[in-house]
């Protein structure tokens, strides 16, 4: 079964889709590399929007696949993946085009530092989410916490990111992180939340882009975002990550 699958329709959609239902569609080196060519095809003149989402309806993203990344032990081999996911998440925030996260189910972690990368976030009823970074002894290092601080009010941002906790749709909503709780198919409700942009000129969603753009740029959003994977580094390479990591993938194991 292919990691990803990328696909357009009518309207000009270009989705993005996780397709690693079994991992609770964690992201892993394959997946990383294929996220870099759609946001490369989603430049097509014929693309009017970028939308990522999971496949099943369990989970939009579980973060890191810590399988694949449990042989990262220094800084620097954990700087190396953090860097270049961060590097890949700042692309889709300045894409040309609108992009929106739907949360097809539950994301936690990296999940959710990748929809904070996307101009809009809609969550399918039940679903929930959360940044569990804390719990794991390690911050976001893709760059998640910069563009959570950027979405949200600072205050609401620091708590989510402090408590590290799990959120239902309707807090979710409540707090700003999603702009929607939908029913039914994922890409229906995209295509409705997003049915009057899609009407427009390519050329008018670019304009409208660029000016948003602009200002991730006055933001240094780029090299705070590179910051942070650095500071993530570090910490990753702690005695208390790893052993939390330890104890996680035991848990699991157990399951």
């Amino acid at each position: 079964m292919e990691p990803y699958l990328i696909s357009k329709n009518q309207k000009g959609v270009l989705l993005f889709k996780i397709n690693r239902p079994e991992k609770r569609n964690a992201i892993d080196f394959e997946v990383m590399a294929g996220l870099e060519r759609a946001i490369e095809m989603a430049d097509d003149k014929d693309v009017k929007v970028f939308a990522v989402t999971g496949a099943g309806d369990q989970a939009f993203c579980s973060g890191g696949d810590l399988t694949a990344f449990h042989m990262l032990r220094t800084k620097e081999q954990a700087y190396g993946m953090l860097s270049r996911m961060a590097g890949i998440l700042y692309k889709l925030l300045v894409l040309s085009k609108p992009t929106i996260a739907i949360l097809n189910g539950s994301a936690v972690g990296g999940g959710c530092e990748i929809a904070s990368a996307c101009d809009f976030r809609i969550g399918k009823r039940g679903m929930k989410a959360g940044f569990i970074q804390g719990d794991l002894a390690i911050t976001t290092g893709w760059g998640g916490g910069t563009l959570l601080m950027e979405r949200l009010p600072q205050n609401i941002a620091l708590k989510m990111l402090l408590d590290a906790r799990i959120h239902t749709g309707e807090e979710l909503l409540e707090l700003g992180f999603l702009h929607e709780i939908y029913n039914g198919d994922p890409l229906e409700a995209c295509l409705s939340f997003l049915n009057e942009s899609l009407e427009k000129e390519t050329e008018v969603l670019e304009a409208y882009k660029c000016l948003l753009n602009k200002k991730w740029d006055l933001l240094s959003m780029r090299e705070r975002m590179e910051a942070e994977a650095s500071k993530c580094a570090v910490l990753w390479e702690g005695e208390a990550h790893h052993k939390k990591v330890a104890e996680f993938m035991s848990e699991k194991n157990k399951n």
